[in-house]
C-alpha cells in the first residue's frame, strides 16, 4: 500500500477525492472481487443532506464509531448503499461510495446483477452494493479485515477528478461534493 487508513482521519471533504483509484476487494463464495473506487459524495453531520445531520441514532452509530468501517443503508425500501466512515470518532461522516469500476472478478459480479455487464455493472451506489454481495449485514464491518477490505492506492493526480455537486438527494444539493474520476465509463452521472 502506497499509504494508510491515516487518511481517513480527515474530513469526509478531504477524504473522498482522496478514496477515487483505491480498492475495495470482496471474498464471495471462493471468488476474490476487486474495484477500483471511481466516483464518491461526501457527508458530514454538519451536512443538512447527511443521515447524522441530527445527531447520532441507531441507525447511524457506525458513523460516529471511528474511520475505516463500513456504514451500509437501505434505501427507496429496495436498494444497499455503502458509506466508508471517515473522521475522528464521535464526529459522524462518511464517504458514499457512488462508482467502481471491475477490475477482477466481473463474472461473479455479473452473477450477482443477474447478467448485467459493462458500465451499467456497477456504475451507482445501489448496483455496486449488488454486484458486490454488500448488504445491511456488513455494516460497521471493519475494511482492513475481509470479507470486504479498502486498499489505500497513491493519490489520484487532482488533474485527473472532476468535482462538482451531489446527485439523488433532495436537500444540500449545492454542496461541491461529488468527486469522480474524469473520462471513467464507469461514473454514474457524468458532467
Amino acid at each position: 500500500m502506497a499509504d494508510t487508513f491515516d487518511i481517513l482521519n480527515g474530513s469526509a471533504e478531504d477524504v473522498a477525492p482522496r478514496l477515487l483509484g483505491c480498492y475495495l476487494v470482496r471474498e464471495m463464495r471462493g471468488h476474490t472481487l476487486v474495484a477500483k473506487i471511481v466516483e464518491t459524495e461526501a457527508y458530514d453531520q454538519t451536512d443538512v443532506a447527511s443521515h447524522s445531520y441530527k445527531g447520532e441514532t441507531p441507525r447511524t452509530k457506525v458513523m460516529f464509531g471511528g474511520p475505516g468501517h463500513l456504514y451500509v443503508y437501505f434505501t427507496y425500501g429496495m436498494h444497499y448503499c455503502c458509506n466508508v466512515v471517515v473522521g475522528p470518532p464521535g464526529h459522524g461522516a462518511a464517504v458514499l461510495i457512488r462508482a467502481v469500476e471491475p477490475l477482477e472478478g466481473e463474472d461473479a459480479m455479473s452473477a450477482n446483477r443477474h447478467g448485467i455487464a459493462s458500465e451499467q455493472l456497477t456504475n451507482g451506489p445501489a448496483k455496486l452494493c449488488y454486484a458486490l454481495g454488500i448488504d445491511k449485514n456488513m455494516s460497521g464491518h471493519d475494511l482492513h479485515k475481509p470479507p470486504l477490505q479498502l486498499i489505500i492506492n497513491a493519490p489520484v493526480p487532482h488533474t485527473s477528478i472532476t468535482q462538482t455537486t451531489r446527485v439523488g438527494i433532495s436537500r444540500g444539493k449545492e454542496m461541491p461534493w461529488r468527486f469522480y474520476l474524469k473520462g471513467n465509463k464507469y461514473v454514474s452521472r457524468p458532467l
